[in-house]
């Protein structure tokens, strides 16, 4: 088996969808600083355009830019340093300083850079109960100042109210479409664990079912001769040991698959089987008692890995579910090369269907079940579940002239110099 499947992801616990909630301060850093370098950048880039709108907007440019008041525009901006850790002590901060600014002299009066990041930091890591009392203050403390009247015009009110408000909106929006992001990373977590363990329960039942089979049957045939044909007894004891070396092989191989990353790799994998191992299996069958017949139609040419483990896998399986169920049948396994697909056909001339199809709604085919019918088990889903996987189509079921037959096909690019069928 080839190792290029990614190791199985440990596998979280289902958790219930919950309203955004606080987000979690980041970690302090390793030289003891409360901040990280992109909150370093936020507040110089917030205090680059304050001073920027002050020199436009500021007093008349007549008079100087006192350098009080510069220094108190920088210093405002200084608390978001600690915006992701502190965000109410870092609003409180702006504020102050703010106000600060606003009684050094005259200034214009506006919703500014650095009191939107503030008040955005507090929105988004607080709930609205708190973030809506502190929109309101952020809104109000920018109209207090010198030679200000008292109340302030109606139109500075309403527009720092709006200004807080889109502020407080845009953190909500944020924070809502950050949990849809986590809710639907978790759903695709976990639809990525379920397929994995859905794959590995494939290779486990491929694996342990048709190995074991051959051996039961092994030793029920060399049982019944002990004492008599001591050939057979030799044959089927032999059959025996290569089919319990053959399964500790694929399981081994299966857990390197997933032990990859874990351990350096000290010698190449095996290649995992496919259409060139048919042969053998076909003449294990042969073995363990069950006559069967191998035909190959069309030009063969390569097969991509995991369709050639899909063809094996689906006559690995048909042949065990023979020899469980068939009684004294005769099986054939039929391998056609299209050009665009591959085909494969397991048939036998038993009395019913395999114990473990779903009859009817599994086996996509018509025909009553037999005896051997009863109950839904899991070789015929995994066949399915890999021939879905490949992009093919599967039929299933027992036939009018009695027997059992799975026939699959599977695209496959076309070989080189050939047309693709339309």
């Amino acid at each position: 088996m080839s190792t290029h499947h990614r190791p199985l992801p440990q596998q979280q616990p289902p958790q219930q969808q919950q309203p955004p909630q606080q987000q979690p301060s980041s970690p302090p850093r390793a030289d003891g600083l409360p901040w990280t370098a992109s909150d370093a950048l936020v507040a110089v880039g917030a205090a680059a355009l304050d001073l920027l709108g002050y020199s436009f907007g500021g007093p008349d440019e007549s008079q100087p830019i006192a350098l009080t008041a510069l220094a108190l525009l920088v210093l405002a901006a200084m608390p978001l340093l600690t915006r992701r850790r502190y965000p109410l002590a870092s609003l409180a901060g702006v504020l102050v300083l703010g106000l600060a600014l606003n009684l050094s002299g005259p200034v214009p009066q506006h919703f500014n850079c650095t009191l939107c990041v503030a008040l955005f930091a507090v929105a988004s890591s607080r709930g609205i109960a708190v973030a809506a009392p502190a929109a309101l203050v952020a809104a109000v403390v920018p109209l207090l100042g010198r030679e200000q009247p008292l109340p302030p015009p109606l139109s500075r009110v309403v527009a720092n109210v709006l200004a807080a408000a889109l502020v407080i909106a845009a953190a909500e929006a944020l924070k809502r479409w950050q949990h849809a992001v986590e809710v639907r990373r978790r759903l695709l977590a976990d639809r990525a664990v379920a397929q994995e363990r859905r794959r590995i329960a494939r290779e486990l039942h491929d694996i342990v079912a048709h190995h074991i089979t051959t051996m039961q049957l092994m030793a029920g045939g060399a049982r019944a001769n002990l004492g008599r044909d001591t050939e057979v007894v030799r044959d089927a004891l032999v059959t025996l040991e290569g089919s319990g070396r053959m399964a500790l092989r694929e399981m081994r191989q299966l857990l390197d698959v997933l032990r990859a990353g874990d351990e350096p790799e000290e010698s190449p994998a095996e290649p995992q089987p496919g259409v060139g191992h048919l042969g053998r299996l076909v003449e294990e069958s042969r073995k363990a008692g069950l006559p069967t017949e191998f035909t190959v139609l069309g030009e063969e040419r390569p097969l991509p890995p995991s369709t050639g483990l899909a063809v094996f896998r689906i006559v690995q399986e048909s042949l065990t579910n023979t020899r469980k169920h068939a009684g004294r049948a005769q099986a054939r396994v039929r391998l056609t090369y299209h050009p665009d697909r591959i085909t494969v056909e397991v048939s036998d001339n038993g009395t019913a269907a395999p114990a473990d199809t779903l009859v009817g709604a599994l086996a996509g085919a018509g025909g009553t079940a037999g005896p051997r019918a009863g109950r839904t088990g899991y070789g015929l889903i995994g066949m399915r579940e890999r021939v879905a996987l490949q992009g093919g189509s599967m039929v299933a079921g027992a036939v009018d002239s009695g027997g059992f037959r799975v026939e699959a096909s599977l695209p496959v690019a076309p070989a080189d110099g050939e047309e693709r069928l339309g």
